[in-house]
C-alpha cells in the first residue's frame, strides 16, 4: 500500500477546514487550489499576474517538499474572478509550462475565498 504524506504551507486554514496544501501518495502529487492570499491582503495587489506569480512560486514550494517539480506537473486547473485576465494568467502559466505543457482548464468563477483575490491554482504531478 502506498504512504501519504500530508504536505502544510503553514496557513491557518490547513487545520480549521481539515486539509493539506499538498498531498502525496506513491508517485502522485496533489496540490489543493492556491492563492496569493495573506493576512495583509492579496500578493500582487490587484494584478492577476502577480497573484499567479505568487500561487506558482508556493505551488513550487510544495511541490519541492513532496520531492516534485514543475516538470512533473500533468495537470492544472486555473480559476479567473475576471476571464478577461485569461492572456495575463495564461502568459505566466506559459513561461512556467511552456516546455512541460500540462493539461490544463481556465475556468471564471463567481468568487474566491476573499475579495481581493483573483485567480486559484489546482495542480496535479506524477514522478516517472
Amino acid at each position: 500500500m502506498a504512504q501519504r504524506q500530508n504536505i502544510s504551507s503553514g496557513s491557518l486554514r490547513e487545520p480549521v477546514l481539515g486539509y493539506s496544501r499538498a498531498v502525496r501518495v506513491g508517485n502522485q502529487v496533489f496540490v489543493a487550489g492556491t492563492t496569493a492570499g495573506s493576512a495583509d491582503g492579496a500578493v500582487g495587489g490587484t494584478d492577476a499576474a502577480a497573484q499567479a506569480r505568487e500561487i506558482f512560486s508556493r505551488i513550487e514550494t510544495a511541490l519541492t517538499q513532496a520531492g516534485a517539480g514543475f516538470t512533473d506537473i500533468v495537470r492544472t486547473r486555473v480559476y479567473l474572478t475576471n476571464i478577461a485576465d485569461f492572456d495575463a494568467v495564461g502568459a505566466v502559466h506559459g513561461e512556467i509550462f511552456g516546455d512541460v505543457r500540462p493539461v490544463t482548464a481556465v475556468v471564471e468563477v463567481g468568487a474566491l475565498a476573499a475579495e481581493d483575490l483573483l485567480v486559484e491554482v489546482e495542480a496535479d504531478a506524477v514522478l516517472l
